[in-house]
């Protein structure tokens, strides 16, 4: 079997990624500082892709697009996209393109399911895709270190914290408080929209995705499938769709 290369961006309002794919296996993830054409040239020249695709919710430099048009069989993830779904929602031009992406891979390795994807970000956003391949919409919440600069930047007193992953369910100090507040509160907020959907939906499938996957598996109720890479994925699953190649 030839080898094929691809490179997926995904550019969100935290942290520019990519994951190189060679035919459907990652072999590499980076953290992009820059969005500069000579940081992509790099990339090109040290993994020398045939395709690539770009996932972007960021202004970010459209000097790169031209970049990897003129190297890659390029695709930029917009509402021109081929989609292995529908989209029957009030205004499909505005989904975003990361929900996109989550959308395309829960169809493509639970297809035939009520699939609930959770994506861990800047926001925590709930994205459901009927059985019938339809992405329906969800919801939209503040993500985890927007919990926490909020308490801090709309109070006087409360300081800023990160998140440490040892918290207790009862802070004994401000600092373990808020921990608990956030971390805790998100844990039982997930349990609680999952468990809506369950009683509404039958063969439903839930997979939670991002950076903090792992961490807020272990702590939820519900039977999930957690996996930090389904963006990437789905970023590879449309490469292929949109390039006329089989997935």
């Amino acid at each position: 079997m030839k080898t094929e290369i691809t490179l997926c961006f995904d550019f969100g309002n935290s942290r520019k990624k990519l994951a190189v794919f060679s035919n459907k296996k990652i072999i590499a993830e980076r953290i992009l500082y820059t969005d500069t054409s000579g940081e992509i040239e790099t990339l090109l020249h040290e993994f020398k892709p045939q395709k690539s695709i770009l996932s972007s919710v960021i202004n970010h430099n459209p000097g790169i697009e031209d970049t990897l048009k003129e190297k890659t069989h390029f695709h930029k993830l917009s509402v021109a996209t081929k989609l292995n779904f529908t989209a029957p929602v009030g205004k499909p031009e505005t989904i975003g393109a990361d929900r996109l992406a989550i959308a395309a891979a829960a169809v493509h390795f639970f297809p035939k399911k009520n699939n609930l994807v959770i994506g861990l970000g800047s926001c925590i956003t709930f994205n459901f895709i009927s059985q019938q391949h339809e992405f329906l919409g969800g919801a939209i919440s503040p993500g985890m270190q927007m919990r926490f600069k909020a308490m801090h930047e709309f109070t006087a007193m409360l300081p800023l914290v990160e998140e440490d992953w040892n918290f207790p369910l009862i802070g004994y100090d401000t600092r373990t408080n808020l921990q608990s507040g956030v971390l805790h509160g998100m844990a039982s907020e997930l349990d609680g929209i999952i468990n809506r959907y369950r009683d509404k939906y039958r063969n439903f499938n839930v997979v939670l995705t991002g950076g903090n996957t792992a961490h807020f598996a272990s702590r939820l109720k519900n039977k999930i499938f957690a996996d930090p890479n389904f963006l990437f994925k789905g970023l590879y699953a449309l490469s292929q769709y949109n390039n006329n190649c089989d997935i």
